[in-house]
């Protein structure tokens, strides 16, 4: 097969390329933010095994993970409107259901990391004389951080690679430009290796520390 690769032909496109990137990583932030938030929320509350409560909390939980996202986008922004009667944005449909994705992993990593801590701890804080809320704000969680950095990176690395998502409801990020640069220049090969470069070189970094992360707890271990 004699093809000829071009990638001078992109480089009028190079505005698209960079629009892309901006709302990739606009989206990979603010869905992060808004995810931990759902994580640490939720991940507390589970601690607190209050039965309705904590059924609820697995039901969002297990339901977010055991499902697709690629499904969550499409149900999210074309059935739910249906349902409720008002239609979503594709920006509002995109956000709510990476953070609430992301959210649902986050929230076991933060109840995991508490979990890990010896029970000691918890009682020499209650011996101190210091409420429950001060309990974990100030002795318990400053000491789960370290145990939930590295799986904590890992997943935000993983909510950056799922905002390619979002293109399916024509939501402006790297992947959907990607498809209109093509549709107007039919060099599929060199866009989508232009593409995946761009994305290598936002996540190398990203999976370069969180690996990190991981040998230093290893050595702290040993």
């Amino acid at each position: 097969m004699n093809y000829v690769w071009d990638f001078a032909i992109l480089g009028k496109y190079s505005h698209l390329f960079w629009l892309g990137i901006g709302w990739t990583l606009a989206y990979t932030i603010g869905t992060i933010l808004i995810g931990s938030a759902i994580g640490l929320a939720v991940g507390i509350l589970r601690l607190r095994r209050l039965p309705v409560i904590d059924w609820l909390l697995l039901t969002y939980i297990e339901l977010f993970r055991c499902t697709p996202l690629l499904v969550q986008i499409i149900w999210f922004y074309y059935a739910l409107p249906v349902i409720i009667g008002i239609n979503i944005p594709a920006h509002a449909a995109a956000i709510s259901v990476l953070s609430l994705y992301g959210g649902a992993f986050y929230a076991e990593i933060v109840r995991g990391s508490i979990e890990s801590i010896q029970r000691g701890q918890w009682d020499a804080a209650r011996a101190l004389g210091l409420r429950p809320w001060q309990v974990l704000r100030l002795v318990i969680l400053p000491q789960a951080l370290k145990p939930m950095l590295a799986p904590y990176v890992n997943q935000s690395v993983t909510q950056l690679k799922n905002t390619s998502l979002v293109s399916i409801i024509a939501v402006p990020d790297l992947v959907y430009n990607a498809t209109l640069i093509n549709a107007d220049t039919y060099r599929p090969l060199e866009v989508y290796t232009i593409v995946a470069l761009i994305y290598f070189a936002m996540l190398f970094p990203a999976t370069y520390l969180a690996r990190r992360f991981e040998n230093g707890m290893s050595y702290d271990k040993a």
